[in-house]
């Protein structure tokens, strides 16, 4: 049977290992302070009713060390190893299930955990996969590229942390789109043409926030649809009412309509599941096909996932929106790219087509900002009986934040976590107000929780009877809340770790060719026993595919 989400038993209960750590909790979430990776992999996957049969699968390597791997407060190791895992161990059990030899739900269950394959994942390698957008680059750029690497951008004055009327007032202005800076610019009375000739400095921006408390100018921001938050300590998160509606799990399914049981029931009910493709290689999602509309890193995040395990994933932008080349060509491995314009109805309806054949519907709006377009879970499901949609929000689908825009910078800003980075770094004495994670550790952690949910939605069709279509939500709010409930090294102490030397880091990359020229890109840290791992298609530019289906 499915392991019981009240069920702690499979939660080991000895702390971690490494002596002289001391690791603290602060806050009103629950107290996984003394979880190691493993009690973390087993909280949330008997979390989504998942089976705890198959959890001796997994070998993590490296995590009896309890102590940091990136100069941090916050257990970013804990939190890359456990979250790869999942999404690992997940696929595999979608694989096992789909491949049963057995009809009936409780015989499928069984002997797809009798059959799962080991699951490694290292510590270190998993954490330096938070760091692949840094780590990623064109070696050499095609001679006829229309998108070579970009040129190291100029610091911007712009995306930082700003002054406000208070002592300690600040607000964080988030620019990876130039609508959203132009935007906060305006706001500010200033001009974002001077911006774009070089005439803006920091002290402009600064002298403009100062002349603003804090929440004034996030709530007048938001309301111009930009992309800022004021600072926040954890007690004023605390106090917010969108702080108790955040889900003390982060990873959420549920069923939203009937259907016949089986993986792409009313998609793609007559593909094959055996995990083979067509060149004879193993992997575990060969034959799933997902349909990505996201944007930035969290949801690409997941969509990257999937394609390591074999899934077909298509990845639809618009060509009328701004491209992210220094993400965009990390996150884009192992996926087909097209483009879209949802303005046109001949998109639309292609759209449409698309939606009616795939399994996985992916995307990245904000919560009722699809519906608003005219795409209503109602409406995927008529068309796509067997489907699983999966969203990825800011805030969640739930409270007075759900439709408010976010980034992981700017969740770590209003959740209370750069105050306390911050005050752990300082040691006690006056320093920093604000200080920010060593990685967008709240993206990749919610990516790869995603693509853990839809295996889990698509292991439930298969096995609870009724198939159907499911929904996931994961949201940066809900990986915040998950990972400060898993305490804090106390002190400095998280700050006494070097991080990955430039040798280290090289030995988790691989060199591959490309449609943007020779890359160089951290390698997937997840090995699973008989299958392939990692990425096939490589990047190229956005746009560069159809939007049809070829699996």
């Amino acid at each position: 049977m499915a392991a019981d989400a009240s069920d702690s038993s499979t939660v080991h209960s000895k702390p971690p290992a490494t002596t002289n750590i001391n690791i603290i909790h602060e806050g009103i979430s629950t107290d996984r302070s003394r979880f190691t990776p493993h009690d973390v992999i087993a909280d949330i996957w008997a979390s989504l009713g998942l089976p705890a049969a198959v959890l001796p699968a997994i070998d993590l390597p490296g995590s009896e060390n309890a102590g940091p791997v990136l100069p941090s407060s916050y257990r970013i190791g804990c939190l890359a190893q456990s979250s790869i895992a999942l999404s690992a161990l997940s696929a595999a059990l979608v694989h096992s299930v789909r491949n049963a030899s057995v009809r009936k739900a409780e015989e499928k269950e069984k002997a797809a955990a009798a059959s799962l394959p080991r699951i490694t994942v290292p510590q270190r390698h998993a954490t330096a996969e938070f760091l692949s957008v840094q780590h990623c680059s064109i070696v050499t750029p095609n001679d006829d590229d229309a998108s070579p690497q970009p040129p190291r951008a100029r610091p911007s004055p712009v995306l930082d942390i700003h002054p406000t009327a208070e002592e300690r007032g600040r607000i964080r202005i988030h620019t990876a789109f130039p609508h959203h800076r132009d935007g906060a610019l305006r706001l500010l009375g200033l001009d974002p043409a001077a911006y774009r000739t070089g005439n803006l400095t920091r002290a402009d921006i600064d002298a403009q926030t100062r002349q603003w408390r804090s929440r004034d100018l996030e709530a007048a921001g938001l309301a111009a649809g930009c992309a800022m938050y004021a600072l926040r300590s954890y007690g004023e998160w605390d106090g917010e009412a969108q702080a108790s509606v955040v889900a003390d799990v982060p990873v959420r399914v549920r069923r939203i309509g009937g259907g016949v049981v089986g993986v792409g029931a009313g998609a793609g009910a007559g593909r094959p599941g055996s995990g083979v493709t067509a060149a004879g290689r193993r992997r575990c999602l060969t034959g799933l096909r997902v349909l990505e509309l996201t944007r930035v890193i969290a949801g690409p995040v997941a969509g990257r996932t999937l394609a390591a395990h074999g899934a077909d994933v298509l990845w639809v932008t618009a060509p009328h929106l701004p491209a992210l080349p220094v993400v965009d060509r990390d996150v884009a491995r192992g996926k087909r790219t097209a483009q879209l314009d949802l303005r046109r109805e001949d998109h639309r309806e292609r759209l449409r087509e698309l939606v009616a054949g795939c399994d996985v519907f992916l995307q990245g709006y904000r919560p009722g900002s699809l519906a608003a377009r005219g795409w209503e879970e109602e409406d995927l499901v008529r068309m796509n009986p067997g489907i699983v949609v999966a969203n990825m929000s800011a805030f969640g689908p739930e409270g007075p934040w759900q439709g408010r825009r976010g980034f992981d910078s700017l969740v770590q800003t209003c959740s209370g976590m750069n105050v306390s980075e911050a005050e752990h770094f300082n040691g006690g004495e006056q320093g920093e107000v604000a200080r920010v994670l060593p990685c967008q550790a709240l993206d990749h952690a919610s990516g790869y929780l995603l693509a853990t949910g839809i295996c889990a939605a698509l292991y439930k069709r298969e096995v609870e009877g009724g198939g159907g279509a499911f929904c996931v939500d994961v949201s940066l709010a809900g990986t915040m809340k998950y990972l400060r409930s898993l305490g804090q090294f106390e002190g400095r102490s998280g700050f006494d770790c070097a991080g990955f030397t430039a040798d280290e880091v090289e030995g988790y990359l691989e060199v591959r060719e490309s449609g943007l020229g020779v890359l160089k890109a951290v390698r997937h840290s997840a090995s699973v026993e008989g299958f392939e791992t990692g990425w096939d298609r490589m990047p190229k530019p956005l746009g560069s595919d159809e939007a049809e289906w070829q699996s």
